[in-house]
């Protein structure tokens, strides 16, 4: 897709739907810190945001199956009656047939309310295209909706950037509603865009670009990691492009700083930016990730206060 192309398809005071990776904090001695997690989700809503738990930024990969279930219960107790959100549905080194796999994580999520998102697997990475859409055909059966999860090896080894076939192949099945995308490529997800106007218009790509936060411009919606840092600003923002606002670029500008600051190489370790950040606000007990979640260095706090103060925070 040409630039002039791109740029034909700006979405100029666009409706976004925009969804929080909420992060979990933990405690000074290591433990979950339940409280603030709740806080967390209740002020990511009460922005306007949707939550989405049990995702990479919630430590889906290093929980058990007991922790992940305690999350889902949190987030419905904290959201109340009748607030959506999303759970994410994790089956990587677990033995056993794959869609039962899939459909029990998913009916988890859906017993406490949520709509699974599918994580990948590694199994997938040797699957030709049409048995990955079986796949996700046999595990959406019967739900009322299902989201899908395109997560580049940067992020975890067991994600999977699909080919267009399998992509095509995903926005026909009905339950599914939209899919995740996380490659870190403005030209791959703008080529998702291009085939859901085309085959699906309904279908929500929903942009994982933590370095391209502006994508919503061309017609994605969005599930960030990065929006789970400060979620009213993200909410903001959004306003300001749905009322055309100028002062849209600047804010945008901002939230564009710290994902680039936060989302720099190891990848992986923006979770634990995300809690020094969290800890800066005074909204988390501690700055520590989970104990497996690679680590920035000491100084990590000084260039995140600098972020900070370009949102307008008091620090």
């Amino acid at each position: 897709m040409s630039i002039s192309e791109r740029e034909g398809r700006r979405h100029l005071g666009r409706e976004i739907e925009g969804m929080a990776a909420c992060l979990l904090p933990f405690e000074v001695d290591g433990s979950i810190a339940e409280g603030a997690f709740r806080e967390a989700v209740a002020r990511t809503e009460a922005a306007g945001l949707a939550c989405a738990v049990n995702m990479d930024t919630g430590y889906a990969n290093y929980l058990t199956d007991g922790e992940r279930v305690e999350v889902l219960r949190w987030t419905r107790e904290a959201l109340g009656t009748g607030k959506k959100f999303v759970g994410g549905v994790f089956v990587e080194g677990l033995e056993g047939d794959l869609v039962e796999l899939y459909r029990r994580g998913a009916d988890q999520v859906a017993e406490f309310g949520g709509t699974p998102i599918l994580f990948q697997t590694t199994r997938f990475h040797e699957w030709e295209a049409a048995r990955i859409v079986d796949l996700y055909a046999e595990v959406c059966a019967g739900y009322e909706a299902v989201l899908g999860f395109e997560l580049g090896k940067v992020f975890a080894p067991n994600g999977m950037i699909y080919s267009e076939e399998v992509v095509r192949g995903l926005m026909g099945i009905d339950e599914l509603k939209g899919m995740k995308h996380s490659s870190l490529s403005r030209g791959e997800e703008l080529k998702r865009l291009a085939i859901r106007d085309e085959v699906r218009p309904d279908f929500r790509i929903y942009t994982g670009n933590d370095l391209g936060i502006d994508m919503i411009e061309y017609g994605s919606d969005y599930l960030l990691g990065l929006a789970a840092f400060c979620p009213e600003k993200f909410a903001k923002r959004d306003r300001m492009w749905r009322e055309g606002d100028e002062g849209y670029y600047a804010l945008n500008d901002a939230l564009q700083y710290l994902g680039n600051v936060a989302f720099r190489p190891a990848v992986p370790a923006y979770k634990h930016s995300c809690a020094v950040f969290q800890h800066l606000l005074g909204r988390i007990p501690s700055s520590e990730p989970h104990p497996l979640c690679p680590r920035r260095p000491e100084w990590e706090g000084e260039m995140l206060v600098d972020c900070a103060q370009r949102l307008g925070y008091s620090i």
